[in-house]
């Protein structure tokens, strides 16, 4: 085996991890009606549950092997893990991100690892800063910690499964882990499947990033052609090794998840439950929305845990989340509309085309075409899905050119 429950449990006696809580969710129990659990792992050290592959890794390497320093490539919460570790172990660290991590993350990073720690940004993917870190390491001889694809690292991610059942008196029918590059997965399911053996493990990604599902269709991990990192603490392009190869033996499913239904669930667990949950730390929970659908399968099972793996958000990113999940409910809709140059053209569509529980939320006057007609894009909420059809009806009615942005559509992504 290339991590043994024997391993978990050691190193679950000497992390420097925080025991966090595995608390019912009310919210989810009641829509599904099964008993719904959530790991905290947004609660933990530098929020996110990171901090204990990093440590355990680190804690294993020789006096000689830790003062030539340690590198490692991070989206984010890695990074943080790895920075608190060197704290702790007085060690030289080297950390390499995308540059598209959130500043909250990378604020923390320095504020966690003080003068211990050297920040780059490297790239526009994890796999790309990873490429980075590894020239690094070649070239000063630092230990690379790897995020996921290395034993000791899954070990150490293993300790929240193993928190995980030493919380309960029974076990779950169903755990949901989120899946990035594997390592929490591979962890997770090695001592829980020990220890509860009946305990269906299902992995969830994004599906912009379904690098674990790809891997197990085609006998072992590929890298992925295309990569959306919205989700970005489990957007990686190509699986680890050994995170694969426990999946395949151990893990029961994996599903993916839309990230508008991820930032859904960010929504609902900040407004209903209080809890600051970054998108991969969602997806989880956001899984459960696939029952409804049947790509989750809760016939006969009463109880469900899910690990809310990070709440390292950036406050700045909420605006786009809110429009990812009302676009996702059905509540918000794009469209460009040819105007007539003349008087009252747009208090016509305002009074014949819109009704009551509709409103214009964006108005962008583009340029004129020609003399006659003028585009503009045109973002519309609605309170319900179900008023869609009716003003669809009233648009084809009102005898104006409108053409309607769907989802897939490249002009879509200029309003992100």
């Amino acid at each position: 085996m290339i991590v043994t429950p024997e391993d978990v449990a050691r190193a679950a006696e000497r992390t420097i991890a925080t025991r966090t809580p595995l608390d019912a969710s009310q919210r989810l129990s009641e829509r599904y009606g099964i008993e719904v659990v959530l790991k905290r792992e947004d609660l933990q050290i530098a929020r996110s549950y990171k901090v204990r592959g990093a440590f355990h890794l680190m804690s294993g390497l020789s006096p000689d092997e830790l003062a030539r320093g340690v590198v490692c490539a991070s989206a984010g919460n890695h990074a943080q893990g790895v920075a608190i570790s060197c704290a702790r172990l007085g060690v030289r660290g080297h950390i390499v991100v995308p540059t598209n991590t959130p500043k909250q993350k990378r604020d923390r990073i320095l504020a966690l690892g003080g003068e211990a720690i050297t920040l780059s940004l490297v790239g526009k993917t994890y796999d790309e800063a990873s490429a980075a870190a590894h020239e690094i390491a070649d070239s000063t001889g630092a230990t690379y910690v790897a995020p996921f694809d290395d034993p000791r690292t899954i070990t150490g991610q293993g300790t929240v499964g193993f928190e995980i059942t030493h919380a309960r008196h029974e076990p779950l029918d169903v755990l949901i882990v989120p899946v990035g590059g594997g390592g929490l997965l591979g962890g997770v399911a090695t001592w829980v499947k020990h220890a509860w053996p009946s305990t269906r493990i299902i992995g969830v990604e994004p599906v912009g990033a379904a690098s674990m599902t790809a891997a197990l269709a085609a006998g072992g991990p590929v890298r992925l052609d295309q990569l959306d990192t919205f989700v970005d603490g489990a957007s990686v392009g190509q699986v680890g090794d050994a995170p694969y190869e426990i999946a395949r033996d151990l893990v029961d499913d994996v599903v993916a998840v839309e990230v508008g239904a991820v930032c859904s669930e960010m929504l609902e667990l900040y407004q209903t439950d209080g809890i600051i949950a970054e998108p991969a730390g969602a997806l989880a929970s956001a899984a459960l929305s696939l029952a409804e659908t049947g790509a989750i399968d809760l016939d006969g099972v009463t109880s469900v845990g899910a690990i809310v793996s990070g709440g390292n958000n950036d406050v700045m990113r909420y605006p786009e989340v809110v429009e990812r999940s009302l676009v996702h409910r059905g509540l918000r809709h794009y469209f460009l509309v040819s105007f007539p140059q003349e008087p009252g053209a747009l208090r016509g569509f305002l009074d014949h085309v819109l009704a009551e529980g509709e409103d214009i939320v964006v108005f962008d006057y583009i340029k004129k075409s020609n003399r006659e007609t003028g585009p503009a894009l045109i973002g519309i909420d609605l309170d319900s899905p179900e008023g869609l059809p009716g003003l669809l009806k009233r648009m084809d009615s009102s005898h104006l050119v409108i053409e309607t942005i769907p989802y897939d559509s490249p002009l879509f992504t200029f309003l992100h």
